[in-house]
């Protein structure tokens, strides 16, 4: 990891990290904004909602502090700031968790996304968030790795925020697949931005695309086996969930 030394500016470097960071958090924030002011989604939902969108959005504020502390020269803020993180992302795996079985359960996850891809492939991104982030912190001392990881971890949470954005039921039943897709258009960003500057891409965002696709495929193969299935049908059983079908639909009446 130590063998890589970019040829560029450290404070060029660490101004696009601090602009990806915005740049992310704002698109998170804009797609549930969205999502409330157009009546799709309210206050009024259970304590569990509630409790992931604290946790979640607490994570996008450490995020974006940790950019422009450390854009802003201040490391020891940083650093102080970067224990939390050791906390919050189980807390943000806990979480996602807990608000990925609430909702399976009580609705049946949005009916654009078919139950199966929903449940184990959503839990399969959220537990490689979670992987990569600690990842990320356990190689902090190698800023290169450090600050690339954390970025590919943190666009994996992009997908909600873009699919509250885009007009998801047109795309069934490629709905999952794409959200998931468009996720690693920040990923390439970085790597284009690497060639670009230093000629090459750094090997933090090989890793951790690759992984993030590996798992991706991985879940979507066990989501369509007898296995995947099962598991979800188990996961739904007697609740209101199991009402709706497995595969993505377009409810009754329902107008874009």
């Amino acid at each position: 990891m130590a063998t890589w030394a970019p040829r560029s500016a450290p404070s060029r470097d660490t101004r696009f990290f601090m602009i990806m960071a915005l740049l992310m958090a704002l698109l998170i924030v804009a797609g549930f904004s969205f999502n409330l002011a157009m009546g799709r989604s309210s206050f009024a939902a259970p304590w569990p909602f509630h409790v992931h969108g604290m946790i979640f959005m607490g994570w996008l504020a450490l995020y974006v502090m940790q950019a422009l502390t450390i854009a802003a020269g201040n490391r020891a803020l940083h650093r102080r700031l970067g224990r939390l993180a050791y906390v919050w992302v189980p807390a943000m795996v806990a979480a996602g968790t807990m608000i990925i079985t609430v909702s399976a359960r009580t609705t049946g996850g949005p009916f654009f996304f078919a139950q199966n891809e929903f449940f184990i492939s959503n839990l399969a991104g959220l537990f490689t968030f979670g992987g990569l982030a600690l990842w990320s912190l356990r190689v902090q001392r190698h800023s290169g790795w450090h600050r690339r990881l954390m970025l590919v971890a943190t666009s994996i949470l992009t997908g909600p925020g873009l699919g509250r954005l885009l007009p998801m039921p047109l795309f069934i039943p490629y709905a999952w697949p794409l959200a998931n897709l468009l996720t690693l258009a920040f990923p390439l960003i970085g790597m284009i931005a690497d060639w670009r500057r230093d000629g090459r891409v750094h090997p933090a965002y090989w890793w951790g695309v690759g992984i993030d696709a590996a798992v991706f495929a991985a879940s979507m193969a066990l989501a369509y086996s007898p296995l995947g299935y099962a598991v979800t049908e188990s996961v739904i059983a007697g609740t209101p969930g199991a009402e709706r079908p497995m595969a993505a639909f377009i409810p009754p009446g329902f107008a874009m």
